[in-house]
């Protein structure tokens, strides 16, 4: 569990069945191999008893890279698991922020290793060689700010605002309304003086208080707005929101992060799942380290729609395939399916595989007929010597998603 300050009090203490509100704001809870906290196996007891054996997934995999990732995986991923999966609860706005793509990261991560750069210096840009490419699957409704939002639509929002401060960057950015004019804009807000950025952001304020209070066309970016310069007096950042897509995704719909788009999850809860990595490079709406030169060479200015994925497959089982680094499967019952084999529904994914329940309960059958029954607020995990899986409800509805890596079967 990590309890970062815009977590919540509520959601993942519910899930997990404790205390609610819980003592501290509870933002993640990891499931995977990542070095700086892997999760731990119970073995031997019921998944809660307090005299369970547990050991380290990381040391698992390392013990047996064969049988848990498999011989072809295991050439691949270097014997590592590569991905990581949370669930995700925000009650405050997360910073806003870009990842690195696998070449960056690579040569960011050789760069400050010989440099001698600590892995948990304030300073480090790239505490892993792997980049974070991610996606979140909604499971209440979730708020974000994700990618450049077309130029034109951010000249007309500029324009309703009608700050006056920022009349000369909006007709900047309508001069050459495409990535080059997004990139010089946003290079000119994120450096600015601070003395600055302290007379033109409460100049933004005042707009996007009149804007909304007039029920303006981009009422919903003004509130958003506000709420950010409520929360990061003084931020640049504050200003680099206004050049992002605002959307709310509904329960179940699925966003996609790739490398060097720019953005912050504001509210909501999800399960998100990522290449194993914490590299990340901040833009923004934080009090921590922002190299800006690095920031730019990463950032990818083309503009466009947020990247929802469809999924595949039909039935309970959604499939969710960006990246070769992971999948994501959402496994939804509503516990009356007439036509659901009596084995349950394949997976369709091999490989090492990671399962977690949110609501109700799944059973979990391997190709090796073992049955393992997995309760909300407990998660599973199944290395590639189970071969392939099935899954299924048990007395009533359940919501289950399994990560696995992007590879197929």
């Amino acid at each position: 569990m990590r309890t970062y300050a815009w977590g919540s009090r509520t959601h993942l203490a519910e899930l997990l069945g404790e205390e609610v509100p819980s003592p501290h704001p509870q933002a993640e809870l990891w499931l995977g191999a990542h070095r700086d906290e892997p999760s731990r196996l119970v073995t031997g007891h019921a998944p809660g008893n307090d005299g369970a054996d547990t050991r380290s997934l990381a040391d698992v995999l390392r013990e047996d890279p064969a049988g848990t990732l498999g011989p072809t995986r295991r050439e691949r991923w270097s014997d590592r698991l590569p991905y990581l999966l949370k669930v995700l609860a925000a009650e405050e706005p997360l910073s806003l922020q870009a990842h690195p793509s696998a070449e960056q990261a690579a040569a960011g991560y050789a760069r400050e290793e010989a440099a001698g750069v600590p892995r948990t210096a304030a300073e480090r840009n790239y505490p892993d060689p792997l980049p974070k490419p991610e996606l979140l699957c909604a499971l209440t409704e979730f708020h974000a700010l994700a990618g450049f939002r077309d130029p034109a639509e951010t000249v007309a929002l500029l324009r309703a605002l009608d700050v006056r401060a920022l009349d000369h960057h909006t007709e900047l950015l309508a001069a050459q309304p495409d990535a080059d004019g997004l990139r010089a804009l946003f290079t000119t807000w994120i450096t600015l003086p601070q003395r600055a950025v302290d007379d033109i952001v409460p100049a933004l304020l005042d707009g996007c208080v009149a804007h909304a209070r007039a029920r303006g066309a981009f009422t919903t970016e003004a509130r958003t707005l506000l709420d950010l310069g409520e929360r990061y007096p003084g931020d640049a950042g504050v200003l680099a929101a206004l050049l992002l897509n605002r959307l709310a995704l509904a329960p179940g719909q699925c966003l996609y992060q790739p490398a060097g788009s720019p953005h912050a999850y504001l509210a909501g809860a999800g399960v998100e799942l990522m290449a194993n990595s914490d590299n990340v490079l901040r833009c923004g709406l934080t009090p921590k380290h922002v190299d800006v030169p690095e920031l730019l060479r990463v950032l990818d200015f083309a503009p466009g729609p947020p990247t929802l994925l469809p999924g595949e497959g039909r039935g309970p089982v959604t499939r969710f395939t960006p990246s070769e680094y992971f999948s994501l499967a959402r496994c939804a019952f509503t516990g009356d399916e007439a036509d659901l084999p009596d084995d349950g529904v394949a997976l369709g994914v091999e490989g090492p595989r990671i399962v977690v329940t949110v609501e109700g309960r799944v059973r979990l059958r391997t190709s090796r007929g073992q049955d393992r029954e997995v309760p909300r607020g407990t998660a599973a995990w199944l290395p590639a010597c189970d071969g392939p899986v099935t899954v299924a409800p048990v007395d009533g509805p359940a919501l289950a998603f399994v990560a696995a890596d992007g590879l197929g079967g």
